[in-house]
């Protein structure tokens, strides 16, 4: 589905939208263009097409707006529209029109491929052409570009586009059928049927497609274990189970609607297009996983698993490194390959470690070599992914690949001697495949369409899996007009430009699905009942049957309605218990479906029989809802209405055509051994209904109703209301009129001594009455009359309260008032805890959407009431978590606590300190708060505060800012003396940054790795490498032996650059670097091979892990390997802000090394977006991360915000253990995010034989930016 348009990506801001008054930012863009049009768009088969050239005189003199004559083209009329001034911009706007749009009948549309150009009349190359297509019709009659090009360059006659004052503009149109969708009959005409899009799941339909038509993975499916007892909503295999089925089955189109829910998606998700390849990984890991112990373990890896070997080989030294993996499918480049042979040439292409990109072979050092990918074997269904999405750093943005790129119906890959496969290889086996479906991407980078062109059993028919409908097809349009690139048109009407009219083909295939021929028997195998579990099968039928059922009553809707009758009885049994307010919930009272033509008179019969109450005894009332919202009886049902219809009767009753006629049946009157008909009822004649409350034991009933007369008074009839609640004769009441209740309850006194008609009261009206107080009466309640009782049931609200440490876990309830002020609710909070100072409280509200903590507690008396507490965006919440601090919270809001961590100058020691000082206190406050707790060198020494991060030093804090604003969440604060060399700088002396590192040769990348305590260090004018080195070695205390292997590297934006003992160092840190001194620096290669510091009280890292432990409680997931990166901006490449949110086949992140200048995407590390979502004013997408070596660990970039919106208020990432974190930076804050997991765990991967780092889900942490 696509996005909202965007007026601010340079690839969008030309883009095609109609000639409209509408405000241009809410105009379809280009993309949407493409998918509005890609529903019902045929072949490009002898499509009608021709060419219209204007030659426009006097163009300088123009009216605002000017037509061209009509012209045919596909038997329509049509004509260009410009704005030869602008349409509101800068820039020459031109359009296509149907020129007869106002005269044409209603519904007409028609679509088009079309462009429009301004002809250059010096040069017929530099003339400019844009093209587009539309779903043209009465709404949309005109569709085009509203900055086709700047008028500056348009006027310029010395360019050649007005010569003369004259312009010439042409149109090239082809014009396509268009095809009624749904009046197809796909069970009928192809044996097959589609899937129900669910609002954005065209792209899991082609992929549900493919796996249903792979019958041996069907086979499989059906024979995994599942149980009559499980549901479907809640089983992954089941849910498939029996989707395929249904599809075996059905002749209409399914819903996978059971099938989402397995995989634990709301409503949302459906409205948003995942990634197809991510969506194949998980499903299949999911089966696998519940194929395991059963008769079908091990099927996906049979089916789908291949295998390939990584290998280094050393060119001089004998050394070669291998490894085997597994893969399920293949990632194919297709820019730069004309086909799949290009790019599996690609993949196995050898690339050169050398030079300084040289590979360390264990006991030979660094060397010369080798590297390269050649597959073991492959499997018996080979996937494989079209990269057809990719970054343009150029353009910075996401772009899709049109470009043309051809896959063969049968696929060789024995080819030239097998030069695709290891010496490993089984050469027995010939791999040998048949192309079997093609998954079709059609649409831009920013929105789509999905569908699939498939062989159920590999003979010469295709057919088209497109949502809920399925068509055959031929070979050509599946193989043919999927490969992309550019398509010519011929034109019909020569003129003043004979070149031919080109387009960009936007529908092309982005997944290949391959069964090797000496596998197909085995795979497209025969499925029939036997397969399927009987428990399924009784299932499936009964689900048929009911669905039938519902069908037939549906169809039927329109013939029926449904009569609820309410009763005193209902009144009784509810009033008290389940409701307070009004009179009856209808949903819980007796209901009938019946004909809309049966007489109202056999409507009472049948009440006759369910309540054995006389027909000549009953009268019924027709329900009203008044202005102020309550629901109340009306009036009676008039003998006349009584004649009519129960459809005629409903429809008297209900304005607002609601299929239900609510009635009330007045209660019948018993006489001796019959009943009587109820009275006449006269205008003067009231119904009111009446209720009764206990202030001692807080309880209200319903007691009953009772005609009055108008004019009488309330005091007329004390004594029998006082029998209705069972009260003494003469008991003294006071009476209450229950008025309304939404959105204020409004309850006022009844004066006894003035008529009903004087109090205002009408047919239907409650009043509640109770004993009034006692004359010398000492005793006292909460709530002592009936609006006080209504007031409190109306606010009350029973709260859940958890430990913000366990956030997931319900320690108690309290029922509060939702007027309730903060003091009242820690008061009651404090009161259940036993804690006498209630200001020990702190509270923090409930994140409906997340369903956690909000990361901000709720500050001391910040809210008003209870209510405020409890709403988020709109949506209402019965969760608070509290947490009880060891000062009063007020003490604490005045307070900041930074954790530092201060190195001894003289030892290799780390003492943690914790101050807390008022949030006005100043660096230097600090840094004398840790003077009176360490032992310094020297008593008059100097401290100064840094934030490391990764390995870096990101700043060094002036001694006059506040502390208010730094937070130890970002990075580790370090304390440490500044030595005297540094107090005392020459004049050319320079202070640098020095940090560790180490390079990775085995990613064969400029990727390097930083370690240790990165320290500052002078270096003096003039002074050569090894002098630094001299110098450096003395304050490290490195041993001669292990120093002489140390490499020094001047290193700029991750890049290294190394040194000669010769080079003066101080020239290379000439230049300023714009972004940070942390990304320039003098760079100290050499293994990680040093002891760990001794930290006197606690590690830095586990001092981190102590505070994120407590952050964490905020903010949890449970799914670690799901992480949420909002965006990003870095040095050069910023990844500008985009309107439009990508929500097709998106990897829209950056692969950022440490160096955030290397945008490589290693083999061991994939990327797949998962999904996205807006909520409210930002977007965020769910990325997975699949690492298949420890090693590789890189940070991720997603799409920033528009520039109109503000910035979100989380960030959240999966987090990195502290050796591999990645630097990330976020614009608009100063400081950089620094997280260190909480716990992690090894696990030996099964698929590599290497052991990788998984995170459980207490490493999963969320920061507040």
């Amino acid at each position: 589905m696509p996005p909202p348009p965007s007026d601010q990506d340079e690839e969008m801001e030309d883009a095609a939208v109609p000639r409209s008054d509408i405000p241009y930012d809410l105009l379809p863009t280009e993309a949407q263009a493409e998918n509005l049009s890609s529903l019902n768009a045929p072949t490009m088969d002898d499509l009608p097409s021709g060419r219209f050239t204007w030659a426009i005189e006097n163009f300088s003199r123009l009216a605002k707006k000017v037509y061209s004559e009509d012209f045919y083209v596909g038997g329509y009329k049509w004509r260009i529209l410009i704005f030869p001034k602008g349409n509101n911009v800068d820039h020459l706007s031109m359009y296509l029109d149907v020129s007869d749009s106002m005269m044409l009948p209603s519904g007409w549309s028609r679509f088009a491929q079309f462009s429009l150009s301004i002809v250059n009349q010096f040069q017929n190359q530099y003339s400019i052409r844009k093209e587009s297509q539309h779903h043209f019709n009465a709404r949309e009659s005109d569709w085009g570009f509203t900055n086709f090009m700047p008028l500056a360059e348009l006027n310029d006659s010395a360019r050649g586009y007005v010569v003369n004052d004259t312009c010439i503009v042409e149109a090239d149109v082809a014009v396509r059928k268009v095809v009624d969708y749904w009046s197809h009959d796909s069970k009928k005409e192809t044996g097959h049927v589609g899937l129900k899009n669910q609002g954005a799941t065209c792209y899991m339909n082609s992929l549900l497609q493919t796996l249903y038509h792979i019958p041996y993975f069907r086979k499989a499916v059906y024979h995994m274990p599942t149980t009559e007892n499980d549901m479907p909503s809640a089983s992954i295999p089941l849910a498939l189970q029996s989707l395929f089925y249904k599809m075996q089955h059905s002749d209409t189109n399914v819903a996978t609607k059971e099938l989402t829910k397995s995989f634990g998606w709301d409503t949302y998700d459906s409205f948003l297009q995942h990634d197809v390849q991510e969506l194949n990984r998980v499903l299949c890991e999911k089966l696998e996983d519940k194929m395991k112990g059963t008769v079908v373990e091990g099927t996906i890896q049979q089916l789908f698993a291949g295998h390939h070997m990584n290998y280094i080989e050393c060119i001089n030294v004998d050394y070669k490194s291998t490894r085997k993996e597994s893969f399920y499918d293949l990632q194919l480049d297709v820019k730069g390959c004309r086909n799949v042979y290009d790019s599996f040439d690609k993949y196995v292409e050898v690339e050169q470690l050398e030079g300084d990109n040289k590979y360390h072979a264990e006991q030979y050092g660094l060397q010369d070599a080798r590297k390269g990918v050649l597959f073991i074997d492959f499997p018996p269904v080979l996937q494989l992914q079209l990269k057809r999405f990719e970054y343009d750093f150029m353009r910075d943005t996401m772009v899709k690949i049109n470009d043309y790129y051809e896959f063969p119906l049968q696929l060789d890959l024995d080819r030239d001697n097998g030069k695709y496969l290891s010496p490993e290889a089984d050469r027995s086996i010939r791999n040998l495949y048949t192309l079997h479906s093609v998954l079709v991407h059609s649409g831009g980078v920013h929105g789509g369409h999905y569908y699939a062109y498939i062989r159920p059993t590999l003979s010469n028919q295709w057919f088209k899996f497109d949502d809920e409908r399925v068509t055959r097809e031929d070979a050509k349009r599946a193989l043919e007009e999927q490969y992309g690139g550019e398509e010519e048109l011929p034109h019909t009407n020569p003129g003043f430009n004979n070149s031919p009219f080109k387009f960009t083909k936007y529908s092309n295939a982005y997944m290949l699905v391959y069964i090797r021929d000496s596998d197909k028997d085995n795979v497209i195998c025969d499925v029939d009942e036997n397969d399927v579990a009987q428990h399924l099968r009784a299932r499936l039928k009964k689900e048929q049957e009911e669905k039938e059922k519902k069908r037939k009553q549906k169809a039927e809707a329109h013939l029926y309605t449904i009569i609820k009758v309410a009763r005193d009885e209902d009144m009784f049994k509810q009033i008290g218990k389940d409701i307070f307010f009004d009179l009856v919930d209808h949903d819980k009272v007796w209901s009938i479906r019946i004909k809309k033509q049966v007489p109202f008179i056999l409507f009472k019969e049948k009440v006759a029989k369910e309540f054995n109450i006389p027909v000549s005894c009953q009268r019924f009332w027709l329900w009203a809802k008044r202005q102020n919202h309550t629901y109340r009886p009306n009036r009676p049902v008039t003998p006349q209405e009584e004649t009519q219809s129960v459809g005629e009767l409903r429809e008297i009753s209900n304005k607002a055509n609601n299929a239900e006629l609510k009635l009330f049946l007045e209660p019948e009157i018993k006489q001796d051994f019959g009943f009587v008909p109820p009275p006449v009822k006269t205008n003067e004649d009231l119904l009111l209904f009446f209720k009764v409350y206990d202030p001692s034991h807080e309880l209200m009933w319903y007691v009953g109703n009772l005609y009055v007369k108008s004019s009488a008074r309330p005091l007329d009839i004390v004594s029998r209301l006082n029998q209705m609640a069972g009260f003494a004769i003469d008991e003294e009441i006071e009476l209450f009129e229950e008025i309304k209740f939404e959105p204020h309850l409004m309850c006022e006194p009844v004066d006894r001594n003035i008529t009903f008609h004087d109090s205002q009261l009408e047919d239907g009206d409650i009043i509640c009455y109770q004993k009034g107080p006692k004359a010398g009466s000492s005793e006292e309640f909460r709530y002592p009359n009936v609006p006080s009782f209504l007031k409190y049931v109306h606010n009350r609200q029973v709260v859940r309260f958890r430990l913000l440490e366990k956030p997931k876990e319900d320690e108690f309830s309290l029922e509060l008032s939702k007027l309730h002020t903060y003091d009242d609710v820690v008061t009651k909070v404090a009161q259940h805890l036993g804690l006498g100072d209630p200001s020990k409280i702190r509270l923090t509200s409930h994140n409906c959407y997340f369903q956690q903590p909000k990361p901000q507690p709720i500050k001391y008396q910040g809210v008003e009431h209870l209510s405020d507490m409890l709403i988020h965006l709109n949506q209402t919440s019965d969760i608070l978590y509290y947490e009880i601090l060891d000062m009063p919270l007020p003490e604490l809001q005045c307070l900041k606590t930074l954790k530092i961590a201060f190195h001894f100058a003289n030892k290799d020691e780390v003492v943690i300190s914790t101050i807390r000082l008022r949030k006005q206190s100043t660096v230097e406050d600090a840094l004398n708060d840790i003077k009176s707790k360490v032992d310094l060198s020297l008593p008059d020494a100097q401290l100064r505060l840094l934030g490391v991060f990764y390995h870096k030093i990101y700043k060094i804090f002036p001694l006059s800012e506040k502390i208010e604003n730094i937070d130890d969440q970002y990075w580790t604060l370090r304390a440490e003396e500044v030595p005297e060399e540094e107090r005392n700088l020459e004049q050319h002396d320079r202070l640098i940054h020095v940090y560790h590192f180490m390079k990775d040769a085995a990613q064969n990348i400029q990727q390097i790795q930083n370690f240790g305590d990165p320290f500052l260090f002078v270096i003096h004018e003039g002074e050569t490498l090894a002098d630094v080195k001299l110098r450096i070695q003395k304050k490290l205390q490195v041993p001669d032996a292990e120093f002489s292997k140390w490499k020094f590297a001047f290193v700029l934006l991750g890049c290294p650059e190394y040194l000669q003992d010769s080079d003066i160092v101080c020239a290379r840190f000439q230049r300023r670097n714009v972004y940070g001194p942390w990304e320039q620096y003098l760079g100290l290669e050499h293994l990680d091979s040093a002891p760990k510091r001794s930290h006197a009280v606690n590690q830095v890292s586990e001092v981190n892990n102590d505070y994120f432990s407590i952050l964490q409680n905020r903010r949890t997931f449970e799914k670690p390997v799901y992480l949420t990166v909002w965006a990003f901006y870095y040095g050069l490449f910023r990844l500008r802000p985009l309107e439009t949110v990508n929500y097709t086949n998106v990897i829209k992140f950056a692969v950022l090394t440490d160096s955030a200048l290397d945008f490589h995407l290693s083999l061991h590390l994939k990327i797949y977006c998962f999904s996205d979502f807006n909520l409210r004013r930002f977007t965020c997408f769910y990325v997975r991360v699949e690492y298949t070596d420890a090693r590789t660990l890189v940070s991720l970039a997603s799409l920033a915000f528009t520039n109109s919106l503000p910035w979100p208020q989380y960030f959240k990432l999966l987090v990195a253990p502290p050796q591999l974190a990645p630097s990330l930076f976020i614009e608009g804050f100063e400081n950089p995010i620094c997280l260190t997991p909480k716990s992690k765990e090894k696990k030996q991967d099964n698929k590599t034989g290497f052991h990788s780092q998984i995170y459980s889900p207490s490493s999963v942490l969320s920061v507040t930016v």
